[in-house]
């Protein structure tokens, strides 16, 4: 069977068009891994500051009263970036740089290929795939199920 009508190559739409797209897909995808890791280390960071409390709190409870104030004074709830917590890094990304990206993706798509995502990719899948082979169906509705 072939590619779905979703993933389909749009008629005149040429191989270095669907190569361009596919380029600038994989552009975004690493964008996408990218904004993981900065919601990661927003996680982190937070969690860091919560196990700081409690480092605090288990310096003062151990009598060291003057220590656990300057660290408590000088690094709980401070910013990780001037006039920034993590939240804020996240926003800032999300809503310029991130949003920015996705956006001339997504108008590239549209004004290409009708707004079909993964072209290149289905036509890889098309290629590499060995047709007829358990495991190696075009789409889940090939597989019976």
């Amino acid at each position: 069977m072939a590619l779905d009508d979703d993933h389909a190559r749009p008629d005149g739409t040429s191989d270095a068009t669907v190569a361009a797209l596919g380029k600038l897909s994989e552009a975004l995808e690493v964008v996408e891994e990218a904004r993981g890791h900065l919601y990661a280390f927003h996680r982190r960071s937070g969690t860091a500051d919560l196990t700081l409390g409690e480092a605090v709190d288990a310096l003062r409870d151990a009598g060291h009263t003057e220590i656990a104030d300057r660290v408590e004074e000088d690094l709980v709830g401070r910013n990780i970036l001037a006039g920034r917590w993590s939240f804020q890094v996240v926003e800032e990304y999300d809503d310029g740089y991130y949003a920015a990206f996705r956006e001339h993706e997504r108008a590239a798509r549209e004004a290409l290929t009708g707004g079909r995502r993964h072209v290149f990719e289905a036509e890889m899948k098309q290629d590499r795939r060995t047709h007829g082979r358990p495991g190696h169906e075009a789409t889940p509705s090939d597989t019976g199920g």
